[in-house]
């Protein structure tokens, strides 16, 4: 990939990685009074959810197939869009929950909080201040921890081996 698209391909994906957090922020997640615009929205929450795991897990798949070295930047970027992407669903996700069901989860109040909660889990890190204390919470835990362990770590760990791997410019 020539230089120039090399920049152009990174800063693609940093605009992408941008907009993907404004979004987090920005989309409306309040409970709704109204029964069947709550089970629509939540079926497509919960449609999102799938596609993002679907992107994420065929990113991961892609690069895992892929012959050594042969990993084009343009794919390695998506695959970072995608982890961006997978890491805010389950962040908004957890948000929902917190914010839904009240007492689901300790010191998640929050988009922040729920951004924290996340990426600590996803770090396996976990320094318990943020905690799933009721039962819909913890299975939604469960599933991130499944999630992030097999496909996020695996995903993460493939760009940082294949930009480590990257030939440098002299």
């Amino acid at each position: 990939m020539a230089d120039g698209s090399y920049r152009r391909e990174r800063w693609r994906t940093l605009v992408a990685c941008v907009l993907l957090f404004l979004a987090y922020f920005l989309v409306p997640v309040e409970p709704d009074p109204n029964g069947l615009r709550l089970t629509l929205r939540s079926a497509g929450t919960l449609l999102l959810v799938v596609a993002v795991a679907l992107l994420v897990t065929g990113q991961v798949r892609r690069q895992l197939t892929a012959p050594a070295g042969g990993a084009e930047v343009r794919s390695l970027i998506h695959l970072v869009v995608a982890l961006v992407a997978g890491l805010l669903v389950f962040a908004l996700a957890d948000y929902v929950v917190a914010d839904s069901q009240p007492g689901q989860f300790v010191g998640l109040d929050t988009r922040v909080d729920a951004l924290y909660f996340a990426l600590t889990t996803l770090t396996t890190v976990g320094y318990g201040d943020v905690h799933a204390q009721g039962q819909i919470a913890r299975i939604l835990v469960c599933v991130q921890m499944a999630f992030s362990i097999g496909v996020i770590a695996t995903g993460a760990s493939i760009v940082v081996k294949q930009l480590a791997q990257r030939p440098r410019r002299r």
